[in-house]
C-alpha cells in the first residue's frame, strides 16, 4: 500500500479542527470493549499502537490524530490485518479527549502514551502544543486507577513541558524524576529508532494515576 502524503504539521488551533468530534459506538468498533485500553494521542501513521494490538491481542488500542487521510489510512491497514482490537479516530485531542473518554465505560482506560508531539519551537505556537493542562485534567478524570501515562520526545524542552504539566497535577505520580534510560514499551515508534540511530538522546517519563482520595490529599497540601 503506498503511503498517503500529508502536511507533517496542521494548526490545531485553526476553525477547521474546532469542532467536537461525533462520539462513536464504541462496542462496534471493538469485539470485546471490556478490555483495557491503551491511548495513543497523536499516533500519526499509526505503525505503534498497530504492532501493540498485534503484540498485546487482550488490550484495545485506539489511536487520536488530527490528521484526517493519515487515520483513513491507518483503518484500512487495520482491516487488512483484521484486527478487532485497534480502531482509528480523526480527532482534536485538545478539544474531543474529554467528550470521548466520557462515552467510554468507566474504568477501562489503563494508559495514554504521547509520543514525539510536534514541538512548535516558536514562542507564540507554543499554544497549539498538544499537553496543555485540560487535556492533564481529561486523563486524570477516567484514567482508571494505578494507570499509566507514557511520554516521550527527542526535545528535551518539549519533554520537561509535558512532565511538569502532568507533575502540577495531583492526580498523577512520576515513577521516576529521572529520565528514563530504556523504553518500558515492547515497541518503539518509528521516530523513536531513527532518534537512537543517528545518536541522540530521548527523553522519556512514566506517570501512574493515583486514586481520587489519594489525589483529594495531595490537592489539599499543595
Amino acid at each position: 500500500m503506498v503511503k498517503v502524503r500529508v502536511r507533517q504539521h496542521v494548526n490545531p488551533l485553526s476553525y477547521k479542527y474546532r469542532s467536537l468530534t461525533p462520539l462513536p459506538d464504541w462496542r462496534s468498533l471493538y469485539s470485546n470493549l471490556d478490555l483495557p485500553l491503551h491511548i495513543d494521542i497523536g499516533c500519526a501513521r499509526g505503525s505503534f499502537i498497530q504492532q501493540m494490538a498485534v503484540q498485546t491481542p487482550d488490550w484495545n488500542f485506539l489511536g487520536l490524530e488530527i490528521r484526517e487521510a493519515l487515520v483513513e489510512e491507518a483503518n484500512h491497514q487495520r482491516d487488512e490485518l483484521g484486527l478487532t482490537n485497534l480502531h482509528y479516530l480523526f480527532t482534536n485531542a485538545n478539544v474531543s479527549l474529554s467528550a470521548l473518554l466520557a462515552s467510554l465505560p468507566a474504568g477501562i482506560l489503563k494508559r495514554v502514551s504521547i509520543q514525539f508531539p510536534d514541538p512548535w519551537f516558536k514562542k507564540r505556537h507554543m499554544k497549539r502544543r498538544v499537553v496543555q493542562p485540560e487535556l492533564v485534567e481529561a486523563i486524570a478524570n477516567y484514567l482508571a486507577p494505578c494507570g499509566e501515562v507514557f511520554l516521550q520526545s527527542d526535545v528535551e524542552e518539549v519533554a520537561r513541558e509535558m512532565r511538569d504539566r502532568f507533575s502540577e497535577n495531583p492526580a498523577f505520580q512520576i515513577n521516576s524524576t529521572a529520565w528514563l534510560a530504556t523504553n518500558p514499551l515492547p515497541v518503539p515508534t518509528e521516530r523513536e529508532i531513527a532518534t537512537l540511530n543517528r545518536g541522540l538522546p530521548v527523553y522519556r517519563c512514566v506517570f501512574k494515576g493515583i486514586r481520587k482520595r489519594e489525589a483529594g490529599r495531595r490537592k489539599k497540601e499543595a
